[in-house]
Protein backbone atom coordinates (compact mmCIF):
# COMPACT_ATOMS: atom_id res chain seq x y z
CA UNK A 1 0.00 0.00 0.00
CA UNK A 2 1.22 3.21 -0.96
CA UNK A 3 1.23 6.65 1.42
CA UNK A 4 -1.83 8.31 -1.49
CA UNK A 5 -3.76 4.81 -0.31
CA UNK A 6 -2.71 4.92 3.34
CA UNK A 7 -4.04 8.25 2.91
CA UNK A 8 -6.93 8.52 1.67
CA UNK A 9 -8.34 5.53 3.77
CA UNK A 10 -7.61 7.94 6.54
CA UNK A 11 -9.82 10.33 4.94
CA UNK A 12 -12.38 7.91 4.49
CA UNK A 13 -12.70 6.08 8.04
CA UNK A 14 -15.24 7.28 10.31
CA UNK A 15 -13.93 8.86 13.68
CA UNK A 16 -13.51 6.75 16.22
CA UNK A 17 -16.61 5.58 18.42
CA UNK A 18 -17.61 6.31 21.80
CA UNK A 19 -16.02 3.96 24.14
CA UNK A 20 -12.61 3.76 21.70
CA UNK A 21 -10.87 6.18 23.89
CA UNK A 22 -11.17 3.43 26.79
CA UNK A 23 -10.91 0.19 25.02
CA UNK A 24 -8.32 -0.38 22.60
CA UNK A 25 -10.29 -3.58 21.59
CA UNK A 26 -13.58 -1.34 20.00
CA UNK A 27 -11.12 0.81 17.86
CA UNK A 28 -9.58 -2.86 16.70
CA UNK A 29 -13.50 -4.22 15.96
CA UNK A 30 -14.15 -0.64 14.26
CA UNK A 31 -10.90 -0.90 11.81
CA UNK A 32 -13.17 -1.80 9.35
CA UNK A 33 -16.42 -0.65 8.31
CA UNK A 34 -19.08 -0.34 5.61
CA UNK A 35 -20.08 2.95 4.31
CA UNK A 36 -23.12 3.95 2.10
CA UNK A 37 -22.82 3.11 -1.50
CA UNK A 38 -21.09 -0.27 -1.30
CA UNK A 39 -18.56 1.81 0.21
CA UNK A 40 -16.19 0.44 2.77
CA UNK A 41 -12.51 0.41 4.06
CA UNK A 42 -10.27 -1.83 6.17
CA UNK A 43 -7.25 -0.27 8.46
CA UNK A 44 -6.02 -3.30 8.47
CA UNK A 45 -5.75 -4.59 4.66
CA UNK A 46 -2.19 -4.33 3.81
CA UNK A 47 0.88 -4.75 6.73
CA UNK A 48 1.61 -0.57 6.51
CA UNK A 49 -1.37 0.82 7.72
CA UNK A 50 -1.59 -2.11 9.89
CA UNK A 51 1.63 -1.51 11.60
CA UNK A 52 0.46 2.09 11.58
CA UNK A 53 -2.74 0.99 13.73
CA UNK A 54 -0.32 -0.97 15.99
CA UNK A 55 1.74 2.48 16.36
CA UNK A 56 -0.63 4.86 16.82
CA UNK A 57 -1.80 2.54 19.91
CA UNK A 58 0.99 2.07 21.34
CA UNK A 59 1.27 -1.48 20.74
CA UNK A 60 4.19 -1.17 19.19
CA UNK A 61 7.26 0.65 17.64
CA UNK A 62 7.14 2.60 14.14
CA UNK A 63 10.23 0.97 13.66
CA UNK A 64 9.27 -3.39 13.66
CA UNK A 65 8.82 -4.35 10.36
CA UNK A 66 5.02 -5.96 9.46
CA UNK A 67 4.68 -8.85 6.97
CA UNK A 68 1.55 -10.09 5.61
CA UNK A 69 0.94 -12.74 7.59
CA UNK A 70 1.17 -10.78 10.52
CA UNK A 71 -1.44 -8.45 9.09
CA UNK A 72 -3.84 -11.82 8.01
CA UNK A 73 -3.44 -12.43 11.56
CA UNK A 74 -4.73 -8.99 13.01
CA UNK A 75 -7.50 -9.10 10.36
CA UNK A 76 -8.54 -12.68 11.54
CA UNK A 77 -8.33 -11.92 15.50
CA UNK A 78 -10.26 -9.03 14.87
CA UNK A 79 -12.97 -11.13 12.84
CA UNK A 80 -13.34 -13.23 16.24
CA UNK A 81 -13.33 -10.16 18.51
CA UNK A 82 -16.26 -8.67 16.55
CA UNK A 83 -18.20 -12.03 16.45
CA UNK A 84 -17.97 -12.29 20.28
CA UNK A 85 -18.87 -8.60 20.57
CA UNK A 86 -21.84 -9.11 17.83
CA UNK A 87 -23.10 -12.04 19.92
CA UNK A 88 -22.71 -9.76 23.50
CA UNK A 89 -25.00 -7.44 21.76
CA UNK A 90 -27.72 -9.80 20.14
CA UNK A 91 -27.58 -11.91 23.58
CA UNK A 92 -26.69 -14.85 20.93
CA UNK A 93 -24.37 -17.92 21.64
CA UNK A 94 -20.79 -16.71 20.63
CA UNK A 95 -19.03 -19.27 18.31
CA UNK A 96 -17.05 -21.52 19.74
CA UNK A 97 -14.06 -20.76 17.60
CA UNK A 98 -14.31 -16.92 18.16
CA UNK A 99 -13.99 -17.99 22.07
CA UNK A 100 -10.66 -20.46 21.24
CA UNK A 101 -8.79 -17.84 18.96
CA UNK A 102 -9.30 -14.78 21.72
CA UNK A 103 -7.74 -17.49 24.86
CA UNK A 104 -5.44 -18.75 22.37
CA UNK A 105 -4.07 -14.93 21.68
CA UNK A 106 -4.67 -14.78 25.20
CA UNK A 107 -2.25 -16.99 27.10
CA UNK A 108 0.50 -16.85 23.57
CA UNK A 109 2.59 -14.62 25.37
CA UNK A 110 2.99 -12.94 28.93
CA UNK A 111 1.39 -9.45 28.81
CA UNK A 112 2.19 -8.38 32.32
CA UNK A 113 5.90 -6.79 32.32
CA UNK A 114 7.92 -9.27 33.83
CA UNK A 115 10.68 -9.00 36.74
CA UNK A 116 14.35 -7.89 35.80
CA UNK A 117 17.32 -7.05 37.78
CA UNK A 118 19.49 -4.35 36.38
CA UNK A 119 22.72 -3.67 38.23
CA UNK A 120 22.62 -0.38 38.17
CA UNK A 121 19.05 0.45 39.02
CA UNK A 122 17.96 -2.55 40.91
CA UNK A 123 15.14 -4.45 40.37
CA UNK A 124 12.59 -3.43 37.78
CA UNK A 125 9.51 -4.48 35.26
CA UNK A 126 10.08 -4.67 31.85
CA UNK A 127 8.33 -5.44 28.86
CA UNK A 128 11.02 -7.94 27.47
CA UNK A 129 10.14 -9.54 24.02
CA UNK A 130 12.21 -10.17 20.96
CA UNK A 131 10.93 -7.85 17.83
CA UNK A 132 9.65 -10.85 16.00
CA UNK A 133 7.06 -11.45 18.70
CA UNK A 134 5.95 -7.65 18.82
CA UNK A 135 2.80 -8.99 16.81
CA UNK A 136 2.32 -11.66 19.67
CA UNK A 137 2.14 -9.07 22.58
CA UNK A 138 -0.26 -6.65 20.97
CA UNK A 139 -2.81 -9.15 19.96
CA UNK A 140 -2.74 -10.65 23.11
CA UNK A 141 -3.05 -7.12 24.80
CA UNK A 142 -6.08 -6.66 22.36
CA UNK A 143 -7.52 -10.09 23.43
CA UNK A 144 -7.28 -9.24 27.20
CA UNK A 145 -8.61 -5.72 26.62
CA UNK A 146 -11.89 -7.17 24.64
CA UNK A 147 -12.39 -9.73 27.67
CA UNK A 148 -12.21 -6.96 30.12
CA UNK A 149 -14.69 -5.17 27.89
CA UNK A 150 -16.96 -8.31 27.60
CA UNK A 151 -17.11 -9.31 30.94
CA UNK A 152 -16.69 -5.53 32.82
CA UNK A 153 -19.51 -3.39 33.45
CA UNK A 154 -19.32 -1.76 29.87
CA UNK A 155 -19.92 -5.01 28.73
CA UNK A 156 -24.05 -3.93 29.23
CA UNK A 157 -23.35 -0.86 26.95
CA UNK A 158 -21.65 -2.30 24.29
CA UNK A 159 -23.87 -1.68 21.09
CA UNK A 160 -23.95 -1.85 17.16
CA UNK A 161 -24.54 1.02 15.61
CA UNK A 162 -27.65 1.95 14.31
CA UNK A 163 -27.06 3.76 11.38
CA UNK A 164 -27.87 1.14 8.47
CA UNK A 165 -25.09 -0.23 6.82
CA UNK A 166 -22.69 0.90 9.42
CA UNK A 167 -21.37 -2.42 11.04
CA UNK A 168 -19.09 -0.81 13.59
CA UNK A 169 -19.84 -0.81 17.77
CA UNK A 170 -19.80 1.82 19.93
CA UNK A 171 -20.63 2.29 23.81
CA UNK A 172 -23.36 3.72 24.47
CA UNK A 173 -22.34 6.29 26.90
CA UNK A 174 -25.38 8.50 26.33
CA UNK A 175 -28.71 6.66 26.90
CA UNK A 176 -30.24 7.56 23.73
CA UNK A 177 -27.05 7.46 21.27
CA UNK A 178 -27.07 4.49 18.93
CA UNK A 179 -24.57 5.27 16.50
CA UNK A 180 -20.98 5.75 16.29
CA UNK A 181 -20.36 8.65 14.76
CA UNK A 182 -21.54 12.19 13.84
CA UNK A 183 -22.11 11.18 10.06
CA UNK A 184 -23.71 8.06 11.15
CA UNK A 185 -26.04 9.82 13.45
CA UNK A 186 -26.93 12.62 10.81
CA UNK A 187 -27.96 9.51 7.99
CA UNK A 188 -30.07 8.07 10.75
CA UNK A 189 -31.63 11.28 11.41
CA UNK A 190 -32.02 11.83 7.71
CA UNK A 191 -33.62 8.59 7.58
CA UNK A 192 -36.54 8.64 9.51
CA UNK A 193 -37.24 12.30 8.43
CA UNK A 194 -37.80 10.87 5.32
CA UNK A 195 -39.50 8.25 6.23
CA UNK A 196 -41.90 10.48 8.02
CA UNK A 197 -42.00 12.99 5.30
CA UNK A 198 -43.36 9.93 2.99
CA UNK A 199 -45.34 8.49 5.41
CA UNK A 200 -47.18 11.57 5.77
CA UNK A 201 -48.01 11.71 1.67
CA UNK A 202 -49.24 8.41 1.18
Amino acid sequence: MDDTLAADLTKTALSPAPGADRYRSLDFADTAATLPADQSYDLLAAPESAMRWLAAHDLTTPDVQLYELCAQRMRTLRDHIRALFAARVGATTPPEESLRAVNEALTAVPTAPLLAWDGVRGPRRVQAHPTDQAVNHALATLAADAADLLTGPDADILAACGSVPCDRFLLRTHGRRHWCSTRCGDRARAARAYARRSGASD
